[in-house]
Order: C-alpha cells, then sequence, then structure tokens
C-alpha cells in the first residue's frame, strides 16, 4: 500500500536528525503499517508431480532420444533399401536395353532406331569425363574411344554437329589423335564411303578431311572443348569489349546480347540442342554456361557407364520435348 504524507514527511524528518525524532518502535510501526500482510504474499508451492516429473527428466529425455534414434534408423533403413532396389531394377533394365538396341556396329541399325523420331538435334554436345583412379595413358585411351563412337553414333543417326567437353582438355592437347580414331571409327563402321570429318577447336588449327562430291553420308562437324572455353572466355569477352569502349573502338550503346553471343557463338561454339551426359546426376563441370541457356539436358537416373541406350534415349526424350522457351 502507499505510504501516507504524514508518516513520509515523518521519515524523512527522522532521517535529517540522524534518527533522533522517531523512536525504535515509531519507525517500526510506519514500516509494518505500509508493508504487505502475509496473505498477499505469493508463494511458489514445489507440488508432488513437479517433484516427480523433475527426478524423472533424465530418464525421460534418454527414452525419447533413443525413440528419435530409432524412428531415424527405420526410415534410414527403408529409404536405403528403397535406393538399392531403385538402381538394381536400372541396372538391370539398362543392361536388357543396351543387349535390345545394341548397334552392332551398323549405321542401318542406328538409322532404324532414330527413323521414327519426329525431331533430332542439329547441333549434339556431350560431356565425358576423366577418371583420377585410372593410369593417365589408359585414361586417355578411353576417352579418345569415346568421343570417336560418339562420332560414329552421330554421323549414323545424320546429326552434322557433335561437341565433345572434357574438363581438363585433355582432348584438345591430342587433336590428331582424335582425329585418326574418329577416321577409324569412320571405316569401321561405313566400310566403303564414310563420312567426312572435320574437327575443330577453340584457338586450335583444324583437322578436316577432304569433302567428296556426292557423299550420301555427308559431314560430320566435331569440336573440342574444356572448362577453359567456359567463363574464363566470358570474362575475356568483357574485357575485351570494355577496353574497346574505353579506347572510343566501340561505342557502350552498341555492346548488346546479340553482340556477345555472336561472339561467344564464333569464338568458342553455337548452343547445343540436347547436352547429354553419361552419369546418373545433372553435373556439369564447369561446361561453358553461355551455350546451354535453351538447351535440353538428359542424364539416365543411377547410370554410371558410358553406352548407346544413353545416346539413343537421349534422342528420343528429344523428340518428345516441348520447346516453350520461357513461355
Amino acid at each position: 500500500m502507499p505510504i501516507s504524507f504524514k508518516a513520509r514527511a515523518a521519515y524523512r524528518a527522522d532521517d535529517m536528525s540522524d534518527h533522533k525524532f522517531l523512536s525504535p518502535k515509531a519507525r517500526e510501526k510506519i514500516m509494518m503499517a505500509h508493508l504487505p500482510s502475509p496473505n498477499e504474499i505469493p508463494t511458489v508451492a514445489v507440488t508432488k508431480s513437479q517433484s516427480q516429473r523433475r527426478s524423472r527428466l533424465g530418464v525421460r529425455r534418454f527414452l525419447k532420444s533413443q525413440l528419435y534414434v530409432f524412428v531415424f534408423a527405420i526410415l534410414h533403413g527403408l529409404f536405403s533399401l528403397y535406393i538399392r532396389i531403385r538402381q538394381a531394377f536400372h541396372v538391370v533394365s539398362y543392361q536388357i536395353s543396351s543387349v535390345l538396341y545394341y548397334h552392332h556396329g551398323t549405321p542401318e541399325y542406328i538409322r532404324r532406331d532414330v527413323v521414327g523420331l519426329g525431331r533430332k538435334p542439329n547441333h549434339l554436345s556431350a560431356i565425358l569425363k576423366a577418371e583420377e583412379n585410372q593410369r593417365p595413358k589408359a585414361d586417355l585411351d578411353r576417352l579418345i574411344e569415346e568421343t570417336a563412337e560418339l562420332a560414329a553414333w552421330c554421323a549414323s543417326a545424320a546429326i552434322p554437329a557433335l561437341s565433345i567437353y572434357e574438363k581438363t582438355g585433355i582432348l584438345k592437347k591430342h587433336m590428331p589423335r582424335v582425329y585418326e580414331a574418329v577416321m577409324q571409327k569412320f571405316a569401321f563402321y561405313f566400310a566403303g564411303q564414310h563420312p567426312s570429318l572435320s574437327l575443330t577447336s577453340p584457338h586450335k588449327d583444324a583437322c578436316s578431311s577432304p569433302a567428296f562430291a556426292g557423299n550420301k553420308h555427308g559431314q560430320l562437324k566435331l569440336h573440342l572443348i574444356s572448362a577453359q572455353d567456359g567463363r574464363e572466355s566470358i570474362v575475356d569477352l568483357t574485357r575485351t569489349l570494355a577496353e574497346m569502349s574505353q579506347r572510343g573502338k566501340i561505342s557502350p550503346r552498341d555492346i548488346s546480347i546479340e553482340l556477345v553471343d555472336a561472339e561467344l557463338s564464333e569464338g568458342i561454339m553455337p548452343e547445343p540442342d540436347l547436352l547429354i551426359l553419361f552419369s546418373p546426376n545433372v553435373e556439369l563441370s564447369g561446361y561453358p554456361p553461355w551455350q546451354i541457356r535453351l538447351t535440353e539436358i538428359f542424364c539416365l537416373q543411377d547410370n554410371e557407364g558410358f553406352g548407346y541406350q544413353v545416346f539413343l534415349k537421349a534422342l528420343r526424350k528429344f523428340s518428345r520435348a516441348q520447346m516453350r522457351q520461357g513461355k
């Protein structure tokens, strides 16, 4: 309850006189008159249930944590079982597809597989990866062999352009070997007259075979790129355009998306219609980002190997894809 004016004045007078104005009993009476009654003081009572809950808190926490571990183990086991069954199913189905649709090194079989497709890509691209746990020479031979196989498949399916992306650029360093391997693969597939080949790479000399008049197999343009041709090329082009603008050789108004696209398409490569990954996940590994703005990307779930069935499934899915282009 609030202290009255009279009691406050008496207490202050007693304080100013060094507690000689009021007697101890008078001061005690003033204080007792303004203290709350014992019934008004809230008490914190510890009930029996609270004491029991506090005593059992450690046990309940342990049981709760064990329940969480048990539920997690059940869910983890079910998900692992699902992943194993899915992987086994896909491995078996891919093996069956590889047997049923094997090309046997015959272009006629490949043409038969793609003849019913409503649309085929004019420019197909693929990502090949180097294996870290293999010997460099054996890994290079594998990459060259896979490049030659893809080139033969594209030539048989009448796809005029193929680009191979290998992150480290080892294929670009061995362009003569790649050229010889592709020509040997053409000779194996087509026996007599085979398609002509044009092998190119950014900032490298091209290797081309002579184009014969009346060649019914046409020509295949094979392009090799690496991670160096990706973001670094965009940075170099940006730096070049900025320097030209500062020197007055080009107006800032002339720098547009169309100009950048034309320069990158001419300096690196035009945008592919279809990108194939021979891996279970979409992992671009530094693929040139500008060149895949509208590209259809394909990979087979749980697939770990290079094979003709991946190539064929990619073409079939591409033929059914709807190109909305942001609409």
